[in-house]
């Protein structure tokens, strides 16, 4: 079975749950979590787990603005991201939202994907230098931060690689942990220790995004347009209004950590799946190599390869990029026949929710056919929510599955993969959903 988190059979003290949140969210997700579709208890506060696709639907839809996002995942993004589109709420998003959406419409994601298949191709030759049993996350990272930036910055001019990423994860382990203070509801504009100690890394993936901003502004873009061209002309189309610089790298900031760091996850997670399954590679391969042959893998192609998507929706459901979200409540509501009260906290573990035993046959295992298109068109939309739903779904959904798609194809067609003598990694969630020790394959190359 791929690796799973075994959850808690009983429900967790305060110190218990404190602990758990700072080492792995997951381990906060309780085995009712997994049968049931809803759970209360207090923990300070009243709070709730939703794992009923009605009851989703009405937070993410019906009655999205009574469910904010809680202050907890606020301050674990706000240094970083500062008000950009994932952290605003109301008037201040929806302006944003407008000014965005066509930025990531299809036709000009589709306009990118030969950037995307450029790094695509550079991901295998890097591959093939790597050795016998490389660590798969961080091939897998070097790839999608090689198509981010390319995409977004037409380079990597002002970036370092290593100095960037390091920064990424330092903030992980940092600002991004969920501190003791969060759980005692000390105020957040009291400094929490991983605040600090994160403000180094804040400041160099600040300056790097504000340097590329400001030499694009001054020189303009010599080739074709790429994100930040889009987003430099991206305006509200109900009232003209156009971002600031601020808002220009506070965006381009969480759209370039959001977009290479997750598909990478999602990427180095289906490798290990498929090396754990070679019926299942083996299917995957063929298709990829009757489409591309000795073509590099491009946009024109992916509509013939339904099993990659299907794979990678798969490998969503198992591993999603991040596990557990959480909400504050505005006003009295209904959830799953239950009463919902203001100052209430959501928990929606989607983690839970993916490997819920009412939702899904055998939902530990790996099964790529549970995304085949008569599944699919007969499941509930709010089961499968690796993006989120409504009106605030990822605004770069499309964009993501481009590009794991095509790396994907790419490496299936070239590469055979198998599990390597080390420790199969364990899911662990800070702020998204990593293979705690790495993913560590055999690579044959074909």
């Amino acid at each position: 079975m791929p690796p799973r988190i075994d959850p808690p059979v009983r429900p967790l003290s305060p110190f218990e749950a404190m602990r758990a949140a700072k080492n792995n969210v997951l381990g906060i997700i309780p085995s009712l979590a997994y049968v049931q579709p809803m759970l209360s208890g207090r923990l300070g506060s009243r709070w709730h787990m939703v794992q009923d696709p009605g009851a989703l639907k009405r937070i993410f839809l019906d009655n999205v603005e009574n469910y904010p996002k809680s202050e907890i995942m606020l301050r674990m993004l706000r240094p970083a991201v500062g008000d950009s589109l994932f952290t605003l709420e109301g008037e201040a998003w929806r302006w944003q939202r407008r000014a965005v959406a066509p930025v990531f419409a299809q036709r000009n994601v589709v306009a990118l994907a030969p950037m995307m298949t450029a790094t695509a191709e550079r991901a295998v030759e890097r591959l093939r230098a790597a050795g016998e049993a490389p660590e798969i996350l961080g091939e897998m990272l070097s790839a999608t931060f090689d198509v981010i930036c390319n995409v977004a910055l037409s380079g990597r001019d002002h970036f370092d690689a290593e100095t960037y990423s390091a920064a990424i994860i330092r903030y992980f382990e940092t600002v991004g942990r969920a501190s003791v203070l969060d759980f005692l509801h000390v105020p957040y504009w009291f400094p929490r220790p991983g605040a600090i100690l994160g403000q180094s890394s804040v400041k160099t993936m600040h300056a790097m995004v504000g340097q590329a901003i400001e030499d694009r502004r001054r020189n303009g873009q010599t080739g074709a347009d790429d994100l930040l061209d889009y987003m430099l002309k991206a305006e509200d189309p109900e009232t003209g209004r156009r971002m600031s610089p601020q808002d220009l790298v506070h965006n381009m900031q969480f759209f370039i950590v959001a977009g290479h760091d997750t598909t990478a996850l999602t990427l180095a997670w289906a490798l290990l799946l498929l090396a754990g399954d070679q019926d299942a590679q083996g299917r995957a391969r063929a298709e990829a190599q009757s489409v591309l042959g000795e073509s590099a893998a491009g946009a024109e192609h992916l509509g013939d390869m339904p099993y990659a998507r299907q794979i990678l929706e798969e490998t969503l459901r198992l591993y999603p990029p991040v596990g557990l979200l959480a909400r504050n409540v505005r006003e009295r509501d209904l959830l799953a026949g239950r009463e919902i009260l203001p100052n209430d906290t959501l928990f929606l573990p989607l983690y839970a929710l993916h490997r819920h035993r009412m939702w899904w046959d055998d939902p530990d295992r790996f099964d790529p056919d549970n995304f085949a298109p008569e599944k699919t068109s007969a499941r509930d939309r709010y089961l499968h929510l690796p993006f989120g739903a409504g009106p605030r779904i990822c605004v770069g959904a499309n964009f993501a599955m481009m590009q794991a798609q095509i790396i994907l194809g790419m490496l299936l067609a070239r590469f055979r993969f198998h599990l390597a003598d080390a420790p199969m990694p364990v899911p662990t969630m800070t702020m998204t959903v990593r293979p705690e020790g790495g993913v560590s394959l055999k690579v044959e190359t074909l």
